[in-house]
Formats: structure tokens, C-alpha cells, sequence
């Protein structure tokens, strides 16, 4: 069965197989380790190698080193990307019609992705831009591609955890308050890597069906 991305899917999430929920009163959060294969893993990598281009803000702060990475577009279309869509959408409980395409990020040796919320500011610039059709992103999941050699974790900054990159792990959270809201106990920082690269991949969803 699946649900609008209006609502909470921490029951469905907690039901799986390994998943941790992480203990803070402040946001729903949630990890678990072995989402994706090594093989799987190793294809989306090479995705993102072959396809990245610099990544971008909304809403830019002036800040030309806010966000040092490289993104890559997934191919919505493609069978394999379609069968990980489907096995995220089957985690979430969230239709397919609320995601966003899927994103591939890589990060070399001191890139990093400064304390950010995904979600986007209600009185910023782009908002309307962003959301006039979509709504707003309600959950974020996010994969682990590789382990780093150093550095590269994931660090919310306002409930003090930090989060180690590990290969196939997942790590998702909902980027609003019970009562809909967004929740600025969200933000993060993909802090730098120190050593080696990192790879990771990045599904959002609406409030709306997408597109």
C-alpha cells in the first residue's frame, strides 16, 4: 500500500529488516546498513562518474564554496534506476508520482556541502520557483556509495549527530514537524572529505505529485 508524502512513514520505516531509528525527540530519523549491494553501489558510482556536473543552490548566498560537489542527473527511464525508485518507494511507502528524479553527488578530497536544510525556505527567492507545483520536499533518503578513506560524514549540526559514510547504508529523515511544518532541526552539513572520494545518491519527496 502506498501513502501521499504528506504523511509520516516512520511506522512503515521501523517495520524494516536492520533499521534504526535514531533517538532524538527533535526529528524523525532513521539508518540502516546494507540497502544497497556492493554490485549496485558499484553501478550507480559509475553512473555518476560518467554523467556529473557542478552542483547548484536555491537561494544563492554569495557563498561560492557553500556547495563543492558534483551532482549527476539518474536516468529516470532507465530499468535499473527504475528497480531502485521501486525499491526505495517500497522502504518509504511513498508513491512513485511524489519523488523527485534521483540524484547521484560525488565529492573529491575537500569538497564538502555546507549546513543546509533540503528543505526549501519558505521566504527565500526561489521558493515559488522550487515549489509553485510540487509543493514542498517532505522526506529525504539518501545513500552511502563507498566508504571513505577519511572524513566525508554526515553531521546535524543542531541535535549533535554525526553520521560515517559506509557503503549501502541508508539514512533518511523527515524534513518536517508533526504538524507540517519544516523542521530547521534538519539541518546538516556533508562535511569535507579528508581523503579519497565520496559517492552517494539522493532521493526526495513532495508534497504533490512531481512533475
Amino acid at each position: 500500500m502506498t501513502q501521499s508524502s504528506s504523511e509520516s512513514c516512520a511506522g512503515r520505516l521501523l517495520a524494516a529488516p536492520g533499521m534504526m531509528r535514531v533517538p532524538s525527540p527533535r526529528l524523525e530519523m532513521f539508518v540502516v546498513r546494507d540497502f544497497l549491494s556492493q554490485a549496485e553501489c558499484n553501478g550507480l558510482i559509475a553512473r555518476i562518474e560518467r554523467d556529473r556536473r557542478p552542483s547548484t543552490i536555491a537561494d544563492a548566498n554569495g557563498d561560492h564554496y557553500f556547495r563543492t560537489s558534483e551532482t549527476c542527473d539518474l536516468p529516470m527511464d532507465d530499468p535499473e534506476i527504475v528497480a531502485l525508485d521501486e525499491k526505495l518507494c517500497a522502504l518509504s511507502g511513498i508513491g512513485r508520482p511524489f519523488g523527485e528524479p534521483i540524484q547521484g553527488q560525488r565529492y573529491e578530497s575537500g569538497q564538502e556541502f555546507k549546513a543546509h536544510t533540503d528543505y526549501f525556505d519558505p521566504h527565500g527567492a526561489d521558493f515559488q520557483r522550487f515549489c509553485s507545483v510540487a509543493g514542498q520536499r517532505t522526506w529525504t533518503f539518501m545513500v552511502y556509495l563507498n566508504d571513505v578513506e577519511a572524513g566525508g560524514a554526515t553531521r546535524f549540526k543542531v541535535i549533535d549527530k554525526t553520521i560515517q559514510p559506509e557503503r549501502g547504508k541508508l539514512v533518511c529523515w523527515n524534513n518536517r514537524r508533526p504538524d507540517g511544518t519544516v523542521n530547521p532541526c534538519t539541518l546538516h552539513h556533508a562535511m569535507k572529505v579528508r581523503k579519497g572520494l565520496k559517492y552517494v545518491i539522493t532521493k526526495w519527496y513532495r508534497e504533490k505529485p512531481w512533475g
